[in-house]
């Protein structure tokens, strides 16, 4: 088992008015909604910078909501206009239509797991009895919200399987609400915990109560945009009230610090991690519960490491002894033991798979095994070891793909895993120990045929010589000759690696005549932490350099050419869309930037961006502003540059990357714009950073995919193959 690691109000100088403004160029005949500049300036150690558009970054004033509803007359407007706008809708329909399943839990000999019918706005939750029972219905989220604006993001069965707890949130935001429910009757207890953020559901082993983690009530009317702080552990007893709620672990004098708490399998032991914001590094403690069937929550929480030195998560345990993946001395990772009854220093934990060329992705204890998911330039390899280390083989795994997650219990001898690339879809499977084979759990079939395409890996020079891979995937027998339109993903950051994943809208993009890049940047950990750090901090450059030599490098081979090239990126990759649009506009056909974090000197003073102050840098620290300045993208646009077709895209719940970001960077972007192509704001309503219901999923993705068509000039949407029967693993 895995555990996880001011806003003021600005006068304006003008008041705002719905008219609609001509802006810096009239782009295909559009007329943006006015953005009175304010005289507001803030002093920075490396001078005073103007902020003219403060003022949209009150989410709550009359004049912001105006001017968004504004933005979104005028984009929507736009994009109803598209012609292949319906088709495409209509393809993307058919795409997603298809059962689909989560990785199952196993818990008092049960099955839990959720699973999406085809077009079901969110995906209920199941229980079977067994592998072959038939599926229960336990929570079906879109009864709870017609619109799918509540979200059921989280869920943990008691070890007993008596109570479900399962957390909600409106809108999909990180902030949500814990309700428990009787497995047996389907009804709901009166127990609501709130606040709940950032954490897992935890259990004891008896069953009566569960940790999780919250901060403390934000302001009134600022649970969207108040800056987080004081993240603490707590412990919540079945049928009692939140107000009794017991306080584990908090430590005062680390604010800013993310907190964790899991109990290990066996139920001896609570895990508690803390972490500084994002960064990967994080102390470890231990709290000895007892008795597992009467557990001891009033435990000290002693440390074991009460520093940040090293990422330390804890698998599993043989009694007092942790096992843990670690990339102390090692930084492609390693698993070491660690004595918690000894005072052994870290450097000198025994270790149990010791670091390989390949980065260590992911692991899990499963039936006293250990399964270790390797990146071998960056495609999945499964390795088995017994919990001595000793090397048991390997996982044999449906062709070259991604491992997007294994699930099992120490004492169990069974595996689920999920395996995906950007041909197959996300399909679960069940490693059984005795006949050593896997077999699907609820195999996905599609409605297209990927046989006929291919994903190909290529490796190009970053501008500084480093060598990047790449997947591009099309049509086979692709001619390269220049002219097929093609769409650039990237993201690089926060030591995520980005691994080739089915997304349903690349078939029908397929057979619009496109190609598809995805390359694994620096600041991911696709080859280790040495790999993130190159891309972190006053590296960042890199990860720009990285995503634009991708660019030159599908130019230079004849992919594609700079006016049939769009470049899409989500939160941090939303920020490197920005920035190579920014420092390149000449070399992108389109630009889509997603919910990005794209004013680098103020993302910090917003709920948990503090936390990224480790991965990017404080616009407050001397020596970090030079750099932030120099790549943010809302301080680096310059009036009468032609920038590329952009479609921003951002959510109003957004409580993690808040969408004043967005809003910003449109005003800026509209009256900096120096030719006739259109600069877009899209605002997704009752909707946040990672999750939209499926209805708007589609209708937001046929909008990205109408809107790179009609700029980069694909072929007609709607070219269905036959049903999926091939393997879609044609990868060389």
């Amino acid at each position: 088992m895995a555990f996880f690691n001011r806003h003021a109000r600005t006068h304006l100088l003008v008041p705002l008015s719905l008219a609609l403004a001509a802006g810096a160029a009239a782009a295909e005949g559009l007329r943006y909604p006015e953005a009175p500049k304010s005289d507001v300036v803030e002093e920075y150690p490396g001078g005073r910078i103007a902020d003219p558009y403060r003022w949209l970054e009150d989410l709550n004033a009359a004049e912001t909501k105006a001017w968004v509803a504004a933005q979104n007359v005028v984009t929507f407007g736009f994009l109803e206009k598209l012609p292949q706008r319906a088709a495409i809708r209509r393809r993307l329909t058919e795409l997603q239509d298809y059962p689909r399943v989560s990785l199952p839990l196993r818990e008092a000999g049960r099955i839990f797991y959720r699973r999406n019918s085809g077009l079901q706005k969110q995906a209920p939750l199941y229980v079977r009895d067994s592998l072959s029972g038939e599926p229960s219905l336990l929570i079906d989220p879109n009864a709870l919200s017609p619109d799918g604006s509540i979200s059921l993001a989280q869920w943990s069965p008691s070890p007993d399987g008596r109570y479900l707890a399962y957390a909600l949130s409106e809108g999909g935001a990180d902030w949500a609400e814990v309700h428990l429910r009787e497995v047996a009757t389907g009804k709901d207890l009166p127990d609501l915990v709130r606040w709940f953020r950032f954490s897992d559901i935890s259990w004891t082993k008896d069953g009566q109560g569960f940790f999780y983690a919250r901060y403390p009530e934000p302001p009134k009317g600022e649970a969207l945009s108040a800056e987080l702080r004081d993240h603490q552990v707590w412990y919540h007893r079945a049928g009692t009230p939140q107000a009794q709620d017991r306080l584990i672990y908090w430590r005062k004098e680390l604010p800013k610090y993310f907190v964790g708490a899991g109990v290990t399998d066996d139920g001896r032991y609570l895990i508690v991690t803390l972490n500084n914001g994002t960064d990967p590094r994080n102390r470890l403690f231990l709290a000895d519960l007892g008795d597992p069937r009467q557990p001891d929550v009033t435990a000290p929480v002693v440390p074991i490491v009460d520093e940040d030195i090293a990422e330390l998560t804890v698998l599993a345990n043989d009694g007092p002894v942790l096992f843990a993946r670690t990339d102390l001395n090692a930084p492609r990772r390693r698993v070491v033991a660690i004595d918690t009854r000894a005072k052994t220093p870290p450097a000198a934990w025994p270790t149990i798979v010791p670091e390989s060329p390949n980065a260590l992705e992911s692991a899990v204890v499963a039936g006293r095994k250990l399964f270790a998911q390797y990146l071998v330039d960056v495609k999945s390899e499964v390795r088995i070891f017994g919990l001595d280390g000793k090397s048991q083989g390997t996982l044999a795994l449906p062709g070259i793909v991604t491992v997007a997650g294994m699930s099992g219990r120490e004492k169990v001898d069974e595996l689920f895993y999920v395996v995906t690339s950007a041909l197959y879809p996300s399909t679960v499977f069940r490693y059984d120990f005795g006949t050593k084979a896997s077999a699907p759990f609820d195999a996905a079939r599609p409605p297209f045929d990927p046989d006929r395409y291919e994903t190909r890996q290529v490796f190009y020079p970053s501008k500084d010589g480093t060598r990047i891979p790449m997947f591009i995937t099309s049509r086979k027998g692709l001619v390269l000759d220049g002219s097929h339109p093609a769409w650039l993903y990237g993201y690089g950051g926060f030591a995520i690696s980005l691994t080739p994943t089915y997304r349903p809208q690349l078939p029908a993009w397929l057979e619009m005549g496109g190609i598809y890049a995805q390359p694994s940047l620096r600041g991911g950990a696709e080859y280790g932490e040495d790999w993130h750090r190159a891309g972190m901090l006053d590296k960042k450059q890199n990860v720009f350099d990285d995503f634009i030599a991708a660019a030159e490098y599908l130019i230079r081979e004849k992919y594609t050419t700079a006016a049939r090239l769009a470049i899409e990126g989500g939160s941090n990759g939303g920020l490197l869309v920005g920035a190579a649009m920014t420092q390149r506009p000449e070399l992108f056909g389109a630009a889509i930037p997603e919910v990005g974090v794209l004013d680098m000197l103020r993302y910090e003073r917003f709920t948990g961006g503090a936390a990224w102050a480790v991965e990017y840098g404080s616009a407050q620290d001397p020596k970090q502003f030079p750099y932030l300045r120099a790549y943010s993208p809302l301080h680096n646009l310059k009036a009468g540059t032609c920038y590329p077709p952009t479609l921003i895209l951002t959510n109003d719940h957004d409580d993690r990357v808040v969408p004043s970001h967005s809003y910003k960077f449109a005003a800026a972007l509209q009256a900096a714009q120096g030719c006739d192509k259109p600069v877009l704001l899209r605002v997704e309503t009752q909707t946040s950073h990672g999750y939209r219901p499926t209805d708007k999923l589609i209708e937001e993705r046929a909008d990205i995919l109408a809107f790179m068509a009609q700029q980069l000039g694909a072929g007609k949407a709607g070219a269905t193959g036959a049903p999926a029967a091939g393997s879609g693993m044609n990868v060389r």
